[in-house]
């Protein structure tokens, strides 16, 4: 979240601008409400540090009433939970690897479920560590709610290399591994993994290390960081000094093996493992000039909206998952900068804007705002998630206690969806 091979050149966006909720409201969107919500988590001392960011949803293959929301909460570590939103398990971050040293802080998390890496069936969790620029594995317990305190169990090589940085020196800059997708693959996991603060994506592959699992690099992409306009000129996104147009939230669309990317101020990208990608939608800010102001330490729009600019996403584009029922793929995104999600059918066309939505106050939770993360599933959950469950991150958790910033997850039924 952030609030403040090369593939073209010529060819990134505005800090978010928050849209007023009126406008919101007229665009005639869906008003959902969630059933659940997770405990808070509070970006403090007192708190642990711990600020919510991204879910994903282990299902469980004997009770799927008994399946597993994990979620991030950076340097508060990683948390399961159960479908009412209690905590099964919490996992703290790595301390730091020498005095001076970053510690660990979790980013960014994606599941692969009955995948053999080294003999062994497993259900994995993977996350990026952006602290200490590691990926670190974590195996399901396949009894998943039913083993309480036990749901995950660390099984991280401690052969496992940096993602992105050639040393540990190069670590402390943070321009580590953020956002995370897992495709499961014969000859073992492939996980993809964007750069904080970079306009590159890596491709990995998870191996077994024994007992413990490992990676390897396979690839990677270099995207463009400045866009040709309609009018010939060429755009660059407002950016922190020294940051490119990053990446994070991500989804692998796994009947087609195919990578859809979030280049948060600039929008979805399709990446397919064997061809060019190719950018599908635009936010609304792509092509607006604007400005770094060093007192805010944010971006301001120095001029209108371009012509070349997106409809349905307001920067920064973020989390995207993909929902497979009855033949058809949805692709939800969030739209963080309006606090929207928008919904799109997903085929070998490309991306159609179905609808969109808000997840708005309820008589069990507040509603979602500035979400990051979001994973989605069909399968039935029980008598409390009878059609499918998304899980929604939220970037302001009411009610909330003074001078204290909290967030956690939000848990819908997907009937409720458009």
């Amino acid at each position: 979240m952030r609030y403040t091979r090369v593939l073209m050149a010529g060819v990134v966006a505005a800090a978010a601008v928050t849209v007023p909720a009126a406008a919101v409201q007229n665009r005639g969107l869906t008003e959902v409400t969630a059933v659940a919500e997770t405990a808070p988590n509070w970006d403090d001392e007192a708190g642990g540090d711990a600020d919510a960011d991204d879910p994903a949803i282990w299902v469980s293959p004997a009770k799927p009433d008994k399946s597993v929301v994990l979620g991030t909460l950076k340097n508060g570590g990683l948390t399961a939970v159960d479908l009412t939103g209690k905590q099964l398990q919490h996992i703290a971050t790595p301390s730091a690897p020498e005095e001076g040293q970053e510690p660990g802080r979790f980013n960014n998390v994606d599941l692969v479920q009955g995948v053999v890496l080294g003999g062994r069936l497993r259900d994995l969790a993977v996350v990026t560590d952006r602290g200490r620029d590691q990926l670190r594995i974590y195996s399901v317990d396949r009894r998943g709610a039913d083993a309480k305190n036990k749901v995950l169990t660390d099984v991280t090589s401690p052969k496992a290399p940096l993602v992105f940085s050639k040393d540990t020196a190069e670590v402390q800059d943070q321009h580590t591994a953020y956002g995370v997708a897992v495709l499961a693959d014969a000859r073992g996991p492939l996980v993809a993994v964007t750069r904080r603060s970079e306009a590159r994506i890596g491709l990995y592959r998870l191996v077994a290390d024994g007992a413990n699992v490992t990676y390897k690099p396979v690839t990677h992409w270099d995207f463009p960081t400045s866009f040709e306009l309609r009018d010939g000129s060429t755009w660059a996104p407002c950016e922190e000094p020294g940051d490119r147009p990053q990446f994070e939230g991500m989804v692998f669309d796994k009947t087609t093996r195919t990578l859809y990317a979030a280049q948060e101020d600039v929008g979805i990208w399709r990446v397919p493992l064997n061809g060019r990608p190719e950018l599908l939608e635009k936010v609304r800010e792509f092509g607006q000039p604007a400005a770094y102001d060093e007192e805010t330490e944010e971006c301001a729009p120095t001029g209108p909206q371009a012509p070349d600019a997106g409809t349905h996403l307001s920067a920064d584009a973020e989390g995207l998952t993909i929902a497979y029922q009855n033949g058809t793929k949805t692709l939800y995104a969030s739209s963080q900068g309006d606090s929207t999600f928008a919904v799109y059918r997903l085929d070998a066309r490309g991306l159609t804007y179905r609808a969109g939505f808000q997840v708005v106050d309820g008589p069990a939770t507040d509603g979602v705002h500035h979400s990051d993360g979001a994973a989605v599933t069909t399968r039935s959950l029980g008598a409390r998630f009878p059609h499918g469950l998304l899980v929604v991150h939220d970037g302001e958790n009411t009610p909330g206690e003074a001078d204290r910033e909290g967030t956690n997850f939000k848990l819908v039924r997907l009937e409720q969806l458009p």
